[in-house]
């Protein structure tokens, strides 16, 4: 089940910002979320905000409700362009292309979008067929990320994955003959009963499949799910570290190899790596919609009401659907620029470090967890090892 909102202060019933906060917004890149919280079914690892309709909340008049939340947002910043848009959820394409294109054009006729905008929207391989993909690319979507997970019937299984070992790449192959140029497939690795030859074929099946982006990313159990109940009760082990590990080194040589290359601790690609998740981890401005969408503006975060009904309640009375924020300190923005830009293979500047940090820095140099010539250069840089360890690196820089 979804996990619940941190708490914070209150949100104005308009959603207007501190004073000062909403006038530059955008200057240095602006990126939309949107959040469709639709799911056929929930996976057995998943904690997002997802909902079925078996839980009584239904996707009709979902687009309106954006729009509505839009108009609001627009009353409080005005960005000079709109440079990213992500459909994430759930799964966007739950809705039909029309209203995924409605909400599109909504924040184009808002905001205006930038003329190279980067538009994404996430999908299951089984929520797609030639047609829709089609429409989409029609739309103005030029990126999709398909959540492929593993090949390994065993694997899907565990996961409460519904697609066939198949699906994904026939996705693929219509999104390419639809014209989207820019694909992912997001892998999980480490999943309980994964063999070494499972992830292999996975990472055959996502090379041969001619994409220019991949997500690979360790299974994390979450509390509250039911993958995470199967553990406890001892039907299943929990995921080893040290398979992790094994299975990272995997995917990079393999996808190093393919011509691939990593530009994020996660994530690999043909020089196009992910615009707006690069807003994310850059201290970006951005506004999510949709029930427990999150936003940033210059320091300022906030995050919608979680359930689709209290959303849809507070924007049919006229009201914000922010459930709280938090306003940032300059320490706490620069320890979050620390923790999000170590990950990344530019790294960060080791200018940026407070005395006790630089001290840090010197002992990962020495362990092999940065790249002595981005160091000698004044730039702390992941090694692969570091990578590996990359949350006790930004332990030590922080």
């Amino acid at each position: 089940m979804p996990g619940t909102l941190p708490e914070g202060e209150p949100i104005p019933r308009d959603g207007a910002l501190p004073d000062g906060v909403a006038d530059a917004a955008g200057e240095a890149g602006f990126g939309v979320y949107v959040h469709v919280p639709f799911c056929a079914s929930r996976c057995g690892y998943c904690d997002f905000n997802t909902y079925t309709a078996d839980e009584g909340v239904l996707s009709a008049g979902y687009a309106e409700q954006v729009l509505d939340e839009l108009a609001l947002a627009a009353k409080v910043v005005a960005p000079p362009r709109v440079d990213t848009v992500f459909f994430g959820g759930g799964t966007p394409t739950l809705l039909p292309p029309a209203e995924l294109a409605r909400i599109l054009d909504g924040i184009d006729r808002t905001w205006g979008l930038a003329g190279d905008a980067e538009v994404t929207t996430e999908a299951n391989p089984e929520s797609v067929d030639a047609a829709g993909l089609r429409q989409l690319r029609a739309a103005g979507f030029n990126r999709i990320s398909l959540g492929m997970q593993s090949v390994a019937p065993g694997v899907l299984a565990v996961l409460d994955r519904r697609h066939t070992p198949g699906r994904p790449a026939a996705a693929v192959a219509e999104a390419h003959a639809a014209g989207f140029e820019r694909v992912n497939l997001d892998l999980i690795y480490g999943t309980p009963g994964e063999r070494p030859e499972d992830f292999a074929a996975s990472l055959r099946t996502v090379i041969g499949s001619g994409v220019d982006h991949v997500s690979a990313y360790a299974l994390i159990v979450e509390d509250g799910t039911r993958l995470a109940a199967r553990m406890r009760r001892g039907e299943l082990p929990f995921p080893d570290d040290d398979v992790a590990a094994d299975r990272y080194l995997a995917a990079e040589q393999a996808l190093t190899e393919a011509g691939m290359t990593w530009y994020e601790v996660s994530n690999w690609s043909r020089d196009s790596p992910c615009r707006h998740n690069e807003l994310y981890w850059r201290g970006g401005d951005w506004w999510g919609l949709g029930p427990g969408a999150h936003s940033h503006v210059r320091g300022v975060r906030w995050w919608n009401v979680k359930h689709p009904h209290t959303y849809a309640a507070r924007l049919a009375d006229g009201a914000s659907p922010g459930h709280a924020r938090e306003v940032l300190t300059e320490e706490e923005r620069r320890f979050e620029d620390v923790l999000l830009r170590i990950r990344l293979a530019s790294g960060l500047p080791l200018a940026v470090l407070e005395p006790p940090a630089l001290e840090g820095a010197r002992r990962c140099l020495g362990d092999g967890l940065l790249e002595a010539g981005p160091y000698a250069e004044g730039r702390a840089v992941l090694t692969l090892r570091g990578r590996l360890l990359a949350d006790a690196v930004a332990r030590d820089l922080t």
